[in-house]
């Protein structure tokens, strides 16, 4: 009886996850998103990128052809201006992430802006979809409208599951 009223009381947070790959195709690993009460946890596992530091965004179309356009800009159901650094960063802010020397990155972030959950002002399941672009430099977390990041290395679009 207790596993039962234990399972009735357990519940499954949403989840995403986006398969990155370069220009080319390649897969460089996985991007997974877990849906908490407070906001969203972001994790990630990349190899074969260039070393140094990184931006990257979640785009407001869920395309990823390359040269990587086609994900939009950044999402912003909000109207936000971009830039962790200001008072109200758009939904599609994150901060950047190392990659070693190796072309190995493993990071975790937190998000407040965006959601998992469908119908939400701020999820990032609608119509269009949305993706994870990674970019060639770093975010200065200012600069409207990408923090002066650099070419679309890589993509990601984001699923359920």
């Amino acid at each position: 009886m207790a596993l039962c009223a234990g399972g009735a009381f357990a519940q499954s947070m949403p989840g995403a996850s986006a398969a990155i790959k370069d220009a080319a195709g390649k897969d460089l690993g996985k991007i997974t998103l877990t849906q908490h009460p407070g906001g969203i946890v972001i994790r990630g596992e990349l190899e074969g990128l260039p070393p140094g530091w990184h931006a990257f965004h979640i785009h407001a179309a869920g395309k990823c052809e390359p040269d990587f356009a086609a994900a939009g800009g950044h999402f912003n159901p909000n109207n936000a201006k971009h830039g962790l650094a200001g008072k109200e960063p758009h939904g599609g802010d994150l901060p950047g992430f190392y990659v070693d020397e190796r072309g190995h990155a493993r990071f975790e972030a937190f998000t407040h802006g965006v959601s998992l959950n469908d119908g939400a002002a701020n999820s990032l399941f609608g119509a269009n979809g949305t993706a994870f672009v990674i970019h060639a430099k770093t975010d200065d977390y200012a600069t409207d409208p990408a923090g002066n990041s650099g070419d679309r290395i890589a993509c990601g679009v984001i699923k359920k599951g």
